[in-house]
């Protein structure tokens, strides 16, 4: 496995994981047009403290992890998908991006990391428990974090 940080890659192939694993999997109610800080990366991840990472298994994209910088030391947590066949513990692939994002977060000075999921994703709701985020109400999210009409659960990450 290797991760790195996004650079001039395929965003085709980066929309196709990620809404494939929104929609096919989950039936998540959204689309690649109401994602357009995906066709855009550099512009709307790569600033300030952020950045998007690419996890790959033998040049396949196995997954994605992004981190937005939203001022004052806050970020937003978006974008985490690995693909089904790269999934749990034993495969390390979605551990290896939060430590990524989690390490990567620490060295910038960033405070806090926020994140908006959808109700359907119950094992993800169990990693981010694991990996240190506390669930929160949404009036507990500050306002410059953005979110996705469809997300229901909310947490955050303290440093």
């Amino acid at each position: 496995m290797r991760i790195v940080p996004y650079d001039q890659h395929d965003p085709s192939e980066i929309i196709d994981l990620i809404t494939t694993i929104q929609i096919d999997e989950f039936g998540v109610a959204t689309s690649a047009e109401k994602q357009p800080d995906l066709r855009d990366i550099p512009y709307f991840y790569q600033q300030g403290a952020g950045s998007f990472w690419l996890a790959f298994v033998d040049g396949e994209l196995a997954g994605t992890i992004a981190l937005k910088d939203v001022g004052g030391g806050v970020c937003a947590l978006r974008k985490m998908f690995v693909k089904k066949a790269y999934r749990g513990k034993e495969r390390g692939i979605a551990a290896a991006l939060m430590a990524t994002l989690l390490d990567w977060a620490g060295s910038k000075g960033v405070r806090e990391i926020y994140l908006g999921t959808v109700d359907v994703y119950h094992a993800a709701h169990r990693f981010y428990e694991k990996s240190g985020f506390m669930e929160v109400t949404l009036d507990q999210v500050p306002d410059t974090v953005p979110l996705m009409d469809v997300d229901l659960k909310y947490y955050c990450y303290r440093f």
